[in-house]
């Protein structure tokens, strides 16, 4: 891995307070202050803002590495790498002159958001905005952040506005903490420092300028990456997730295999032709993820940049490269959690950790088996579209 990047060396640059702190982030349930700190004293948390909001309006492969190395260190912390950094930068591309002033620039930019676009919630159409109710789940890093985003589908006069490809408009609400409610139910088995809280909203009133469309929106500022839409960035962002826990099990079994010799056993774990066959196989497994996934959203960048235009054929296979990464991984992570045998179950060890991040973080819709028959039906010419890509 040849990482590339500015943001790669902020990421580099926190990683001893994230390594204190990361038990402390599992026991509060949400990212340790010490650690959100770090992210905004280093500068990783505006990194992907336009540059109008202090970011460096990044490309595909620098978030890439990015990400995996903050997941790397800890999956807690790469899972709100993936969670408020991208949200910032959509609210900062997308919202209007007006939200933006309000929201970033009376914060000297200094806003981390975070929430659930997924259109859980319900607006119904008023003077200068909308009226949103709604409630959603897994709000990652919004136990830290001061807006809060909740996707909804509007009402106008009572009826759903409809798109081209016969599915209801959604849109994003973004709204201050002090309108949300809070569900206190973050209580799971791995990523246990991601705050990701359930929420929920009763008949808040949302200005226009605090709204944005979920797909087809255009930026008002910022990189043209920005323009290629939402999940493009969040397919990106699991799957250099996936690979940055996976990578951290990969580095740790290697260290542990020079040292530990498991019961029964004549000499270290390193020394063992099953254990060298295997490492080997594996490490191979995930460079081919890595270099699978790079590739892709190298070339998706391209040809956006090249035409403003992503055809759904391409689409697809940044899923199908996000999704086979994170398969990859756990299947990586597997191997590595079995290899280690007992030094691998001890509470605090970060092998134990990344094991339990991973498990929870590939149950996640996004990257679930719907993701490969959507993208064959594409490659196989049965549809024409799929929204769900």
């Amino acid at each position: 891995m040849n990482a590339v990047g500015r943001g790669f060396e902020l990421a580099r640059s926190i990683e001893p307070v994230v390594l204190e702190n990361a038990a402390a982030s599992e026991e509060q349930r949400t990212l340790s202050p010490a650690i959100v700190d770090a992210l905004w004293d280093s500068g990783l948390m505006q990194w992907m803002n336009p540059k109008a909001a202090g970011g460096s309006e990044p490309g595909f492969r620098e978030m890439i590495d990015t990400w995996l190395e903050m997941a790397r260190q800890d999956g807690s912390v790469g899972w709100i790498g993936i969670a408020n950094l991208p949200s910032a930068a959509f609210g900062a591309a997308f919202l209007p002159d007006e939200g933006f002033a309000e929201v970033f620039g009376a914060n000297n930019n200094r806003v981390t958001m975070a929430g659930q676009f997924f259109p859980n919630g319900q607006g119904v159409k008023v003077a200068g905005g909308y009226t949103v109710s709604g409630a959603w789940q897994f709000g990652s890093g919004t136990g830290h952040s001061e807006y809060v985003v909740g996707g909804f589908i509007p009402l106008i006069d009572g009826e759903m506005p409809m798109q081209d490809n016969g599915m209801p408009e959604m849109w994003v609400a973004v709204m201050p903490r002090e309108d949300i409610n809070f569900t206190d139910n973050w209580h799971v088995q791995g990523l246990k420092g991601t705050g990701s809280f359930d929420y929920n909203v009763q008949e808040v009133f949302v200005p226009d300028s605090r709204c944005y469309p979920l797909f087809g929106a255009r930026s008002y500022r910022g990189a043209a990456l920005a323009d290629m839409g939402i999940m493009p960035m969040v397919a990106a962002g699991h799957a250099a997730w996936a690979l940055g826990v996976s990578r951290s099990m990969l580095d740790d079994i290697k260290a542990l295999a020079l040292e530990k010799t498991r019961m029964g056993d004549e000499s270290s774990l390193g020394n063992k032709l099953t254990f060298q066959r295997d490492f080997a196989h594996h490490e191979g497994m995930w460079r081919a993820a890595y270099h699978l996934v790079c590739h892709s959203y190298e070339q998706a960048e391209q040809q956006f940049l090249a035409s403003a235009e992503l055809p759904i054929s391409a689409r697809a296979e940044l899923r199908v490269a996000a999704t086979y990464a994170t398969e990859a991984a756990r299947e990586v992570c597997q191997w590595a959690h079995l290899a280690a045998g007992t030094s691998a179950i001890r509470e605090g060890s970060r092998l134990e950790r990344a094991f339990r991040d991973m498990y929870t973080g590939t149950q996640h819709a996004f990257i679930n088996e719907k993701t490969y028959t959507d993208a064959a039906k594409v490659m196989l010419g049965l549809i024409e579209d799929a929204p769900g890509l």
